[in-house]
């Protein structure tokens, strides 16, 4: 602590620990407001004063007591020992680091407060490193006092005493002597007093003051609970100012341009493509094509989440939503974020397209390069209607005549810059519309707190006729028991995957690689025709063992998790996850719906070591019991929490220090309605907002 200065004021290097003194109210404004936002862990009761009589080891006290010896001991380390009482009880206090002073300051005689944890010493009770503060006389009680009213003696600094996150040298002490210092400014109430009475929300001074030990109160569980008044409006106050932040975004991306798909369309697609599928939509693919379709005629970019469970179709609502704007004229670019999945995207969808005449190219880093030469001049030219393609779509010198749509698969693989890179390729300070894709469901509560910049539509509807896939648990001590329900599986005339966690043996790991297994189950079934997959293969044997494997010409396809999205063959009825307790509970429900995407009735085996933690049990067991992405995906946020689950998605957006989507879902709605009564353009709505959107203190940093 003592390396670190306000990068404003580098002439204060190096800085005293006792920061605020070393440079009083030179502090910047935000500083200030960082410093109030630093509110305690939790707090502790140092009002009440437990009689020494009373005291059992383990136990967390309060005492008042007189000193009656001391003495420094050097063997078998130096320390200094005091005894106190307070009556016919003694009670030894130990330090075994301690500065000169402490020696003088606890003298013969002194009356103390003494607070610590107490422990079975050597033939009597002891703390050691206790807090002691030396007491005037208005403050001491006698013990016959204490033993009849243990909340006799009353505490200077309040009834309760707050202890703060500290770092290196800064001590509890300084923490609350600066925020007895803190300015009238970070009192400053940014919500309207007509909302704070409408949902009885306290006043931001009483907040600092509760929450900083300066005002009287003495409901210790609730504050350390955080379930208090005050706590609840400082997480209301965080949650609004992200919903404000992201009111502010929406706002803006309202003053960007886009092509609006209204007129009469130049030619019939959408209706000639839908009556020619084999089958018809369901409702939740209908609602999520209407709400597109409305987007599409806005004369700003639409930003759409499509999300929905494995095999709930959202290719074929991607694929209609490039339809809508080729029949106006314009071009699709499908952005997928590996070859692989590019590759059968490319291989689904363009059959389906030029059946209806419209024009479907692959654009990826594999193609020679006179392929790649074509396909870029098709786009430039606009033969080409839609483009589906990898990483090599964002590239400077792809361009196209009229893009309109891009269409982003498994959105959470690419970079807010990559994704921007290619909608503004819509040329002329046009934005193409963006419709993005995750087949691993978001929580609606995640989605209202995280995702409230984006419209979202849900595909919680699976395509009729498709059964439940049925889950099984099998220890890897039973492994062998598998061959022969593969061996099964194979004389129906079914295919089946074999996923691994690793490509080849690690030392530091016990895991099944892949190539070790992909060779211990030839040896095991050498009749049958077994192939490998794994991400170090160059692409064009990749593309050749899917399609080998697509086609029947594979009866078991040993892979690691290349497979995860979008591999499609219906064929495919069992799935065994080797070592299913290293993966998450997302990719597990990614990885299983690789098969059951037909009419066939399909399993999944997962595989396990022993013995298991705590957290893979959780995720096997709701593995087992749902086969619902939507539930699964609520059942993810409980295990790992909403920070680990989005990833990077909150970049740009305040981290949330103090409230829990999960557990403070009303204060999420109430955040949302708070954030849509204030006006964006109010100076206080601006100070809320960089109130919690400061970087971090340089003091915590």
């Amino acid at each position: 602590m003592s390396q670190q200065h306000p990068p404003e004021f580098p002439e204060l290097h190096p800085l005293p620990d006792t920061i605020v003194e070393a440079v009083g109210d030179l502090l910047p404004a935000k500083h200030w407001m960082g410093l109030a936002l630093h509110f305690p862990l939790r707090f502790e009761d140092l009002a009440s004063i437990t009689a020494m009589d009373a005291l059992t080891p383990g136990q967390k006290a309060n005492l008042q007591a007189t000193v009656v010896g001391q003495d420094v001991q050097y063997r078998p380390r130096k320390q200094l020992r005091v005894w106190v009482e307070d009556g016919s009880t003694q009670l030894l206090l130990r330090w075994l680091h301690f500065y000169p002073g402490l020696q003088d300051k606890l003298s013969e005689g002194t009356r103390l407060h003494i607070s610590g944890q107490v422990r079975q010493g050597y033939g009597t009770l002891e703390m050691v490193h206790p807090q002691v503060r030396v007491l005037p006389p208005q403050e001491w009680s006698s013990p016959a006092e204490t033993s009849a009213d243990p909340t006799a003696a009353s505490n200077p600094e309040g009834p309760l005493s707050p202890v703060y996150p500290s770092t290196g040298a800064v001590k509890q002490a300084d923490w609350r002597r600066w925020m007895k210092r803190l300015p009238a400014a970070c009192q400053d109430d940014t919500l309207p007093q007509a909302l704070r009475t409408r949902h009885r929300l306290l006043p931001w001074a009483e907040v600092i003051n509760t929450l900083h030990g300066q005002a009287a109160t003495s409901d210790l569980p609730a504050l350390n609970g955080r379930t208090h008044p005050a706590w609840l409006r400082v997480k209301v106050d965080e949650l609004l100012a992200q919903q404000l932040q992201l009111r502010q975004y929406r706002e803006h991306r309202r003053q960007e341009r886009a092509l609006p798909m209204t007129g009469a369309p130049l030619r019939q697609l959408v209706t000639p493509f839908m009556e020619g599928l084999p089958f018809e939509l369901t409702g939740a693919q209908k609602r999520a094509c209407a709400e597109i379709a409305q987007d599409l005629i806005q004369a700003h970019p639409m930003q759409r989440l499509l999300q929905g469970d494995v095999g709930s179709g959202k290719t074929l609502v991607a694929a209609l939503s490039c339809l809508r704007v080729v029949e106006q004229g314009h071009q699709a670019a499908i952005l997928a974020p590996t070859e692989v999945l590019a590759a059968q995207h490319h291989h689904k969808l363009k059959p389906l397209f030029e059946r209806v005449g419209v024009r479907c190219g692959l654009l990826q880093g594999a193609l020679k390069r006179k392929d790649k030469r074509t396909v870029l001049e098709q786009l430039t030219t606009g033969e080409l209607d839609v483009v589906i393609g990898t990483h090599a779509l964002v590239q400077d010198h792809v361009a196209f005549k009229s893009l309109a749509l891009v269409v982003v698969d498994e959105q959470h693989r690419f970079g807010v810059a990559q994704r921007l890179s290619l909608i503004a390729k819509a040329g002329e300070g046009l934005l193409a519309h963006q419709l993005m894709m995750s087949a691993t469901p978001i929580p609606r509560t995640l989605a209202q707190t995280y995702l409230a910049d984006l419209a979202v539509s849900n595909l919680d509807e699976k395509p009729p006729g498709r059964q439940p896939i049925v889950t099984k648990l099998l220890s890897q001590q039973k492994r062998d028991q598998l061959v022969q329900a593969i061996e099964l599986e194979i004389d129906k005339g079914q295919q089946v995957y074999w996923v691994c966690p690793l490509i080849e043996d690690s030392e530091t790991l016990d895991l099944q690689a892949a190539e070790a297994t992909f060779e211990h189950l030839r040896s095991l079934m050498p009749q049958r025709r077994i192939a490998l997959l794994h991400g170090r293969q160059d692409n064009a044997h990749k593309q050749a063992t899917m399609a080998a494997f697509a086609s029947g010409e594979v009866d078991l396809l040993v892979s690691t998790t290349v497979i995860e999205v979008g591999v499609d063959v219906s064929n495919a009825s069992l799935m065994v996850i080797d070592q299913a307790e290293r993966f998450g509970l997302a990719q597990l429900h990614q990885l299983r719906g690789r098969v059951g995407r037909g009419s066939l009735q399909s399993v999944c085996v997962l595989l396990y070591g022993s013995p298991l933690s705590q957290t893979s049990k959780m995720r096997l067991k709701a593995m087992h019991e749902s086969d619902d992405g939507f539930v699964l995906a609520e059942k993810d946020l409980e295990i790992r929490g909403p920070g680990e689950l989005l990833g990077k998605r909150q970049s740009g957006l305040p981290m949330l220090r103090y409230s829990d989507p999960l557990i403070d879902r009303d204060l999420v709605e109430l955040a949302r309605t708070l954030a849509s009564q204030m006006p964006l353009d109010s100076p206080s709505t601006r100070r809320h907002i960089l109130r919690w959107t400061e970087e971090t203190p340089w003091w915590l940093s």
